[in-house]
């Protein structure tokens, strides 16, 4: 069994077991790249439902991910390997981009210019940040994200959706057949559910969860979700 699970930081594990969010922000894994750091995926709620359903776990979860890079990712891996058993998607924020540039995906935020970007995508960044319309760009993301589901059903690929930290709000409420975790109640996005249930987060600072709150998310999950759709598929 092969359980397949894609997402942002909040996916990755990022900071749940140590400080780090890429595995390169480590010396000692510095050739992992942006990759989830070995340690904290280990305990993250992916890594937990996998143990629980006996699966070997394929993470492509980035942090500060877009969710067309989640898209982009999960449809490459979906072409060139088997399809796995079950597919499950922590969505990022919405107005998070990624930009093609001489090759390279540039994830793209509202938090302002990354010191490595190269000038032609801060040029662009300027112009953007000044013209975007916020509610136009999570509409565009939330019917985005609703193709792909439709057509992740029509290829037959059991999946299944959470959103990890703000609901969508001022949306078409659309019909995600089960397929999606309450996606416009925000008590039941990742980092509320968290809160709502007394988890703390690693410090004051983070958006992130520690190991406790991994594993109570996975149970959540496996127990009034995830079985039900095994047993379905």
């Amino acid at each position: 069994m092969i359980l397949y699970v894609n997402g942002d930081s909040h996916s990755a594990g990022a900071e749940a077991l140590n400080p780090y969010c890429f595995a390169n922000d480590d010396s000692l894994y510095w050739a992992l790249g942006r990759r989830p750091h070995p340690d904290n995926e280990r305990v993250s709620y992916g890594c937990h439902i996998a143990n629980q359903l006996g699966a070997r776990l394929h993470c492509d979860a980035e942090s500060a991910s877009s969710n067309s890079r989640i898209i982009r990712t999960t449809k490459h891996y979906l072409e060139y390997n088997p399809r796995p058993d079950l597919v499950i998607i922590g969505w990022s924020t919405w107005e998070r981009q990624e930009w093609l540039h001489n090759d390279v995906y540039w994830q793209i935020n509202a938090g302002g210019i990354g010191e490595d970007w190269p000038d032609e995508i801060k040029n662009r960044y300027k112009k953007w940040i000044v013209e975007v319309d916020w509610q136009t760009s999570m509409n565009f993301s939330h019917q985005y994200i609703y193709n792909f589901h439709r057509d992740l059903e029509r290829q037959g690929v059991n999946h299944f959706f959470f959103t990890a930290y703000e609901p969508w709000t001022g949306t078409e409420q659309l019909d995600w057949n089960g397929r999606y975790l309450e996606p416009y109640n925000p008590d039941f996005t990742y980092y509320n559910w968290c809160k709502n249930n007394g988890f703390k987060t690693v410090k004051p600072d983070s958006y992130h969860f520690g190991p406790d709150a991994h594993r109570a998310w996975a149970d959540f999950l496996y127990s009034n979700m995830l079985l039900k759709l095994l047993t379905n598929k």
